[in-house]
């Protein structure tokens, strides 16, 4: 049966097409009517004009011979017209803008591809003197901040497969991999990670997770700044505040 979530404002109409189309993708099987308005809490006569209208649209098809609905592709096809990415980085600019401008820093945000870490995105600092990383930039996933938190976004299974790949982490000791596993255990139950880069001296870098559990989408937003510009922990305290405000800004405009 269908839930009632309460909102804001009332749009009864557009609250009845949506909880179609949520009720035929969740059964995932032709439904009559009458099947459907019995499971969105509903009379016949209540959808027959939503009905008739999402059909018209397209999102709906109806049978020929049982005139039961079932969703088209519609939906798909919307959906990818643009890539989760292009969608990510249009809804992060703001709010990446914004943590900028409070926290004087750089910050960027990154994906895997290929088993790398890719920069997708980045918003300069205010300031005149900041660093910068370039977007379309590729690096290690096991040598970076962002990389370890990505990683610990994954099943334990799944990071085993990926490290398996990297050309880096194949040449460690067996100690140097167990620590890697457990920086990354500790992101994990951390929900962000800050350490020096291994990358680059005198930087240190500062990473937060993005994405929604029930999603695919995962990505890190991240802020690298010149350690010495840290004066004591309580800097790093306020930055990682700001940055997880932007982390549910960001969650928020994806569906979180």
């Amino acid at each position: 049966m269908a839930t009632t979530i309460p909102t804001k404002y009332n749009a009864p109409a557009l609250d009845k097409g949506l909880d179609i189309i949520e009720y035929l993708s969740a059964e995932g099987i032709p439904l009559t009517q009458a099947e459907i308005a019995n499971g969105i809490n509903k009379t016949p006569s209540e959808i027959y004009r939503m009905l008739v209208c999402l059909e018209e649209r397209g999102y709906v098809i109806r049978g020929s011979n049982a005139g039961k609905y079932r969703l088209s592709l519609k939906m798909y096809s919307l959906s990818h017209r643009h890539t989760p990415f292009d969608e990510l980085k249009r809804v992060a600019h703001f709010p990446m803008q914004s943590l900028s401008e409070t926290t004087r820093q750089s910050c960027h945000l990154s994906i895997m591809n290929n088993d790398q870490l890719l920069i997708i995105s980045q918003t300069r600092s205010p300031s005149a003197v900041s660093l910068s990383i370039e977007e379309g930039t590729h690096f290690p996933i096991s040598m970076t901040t962002s990389g370890r938190v990505l990683l610990s976004m994954f099943s334990e299974d799944v990071r085993k497969d990926i490290l398996s790949r990297d050309p880096h982490f194949k040449k460690w000791s067996k100690q140097e991999q167990d620590e890697l596993y457990q920086c990354v255990a500790q992101a994990k139950a951390d929900g962000y990670r800050h350490s020096n880069s291994a990358l680059t001296s005198g930087v240190t870098d500062l990473a937060i997770p993005i994405g929604l559990d029930d999603s695919d989408l995962r990505a890190v937003l991240a802020v690298s700044l010149f350690t010495s510009s840290l004066q004591n922990e309580l800097n790093i305290e306020s930055i990682l505040k700001a940055m997880k405000h932007t982390q549910q800004e960001i969650n928020k405009l994806i569906g979180g």
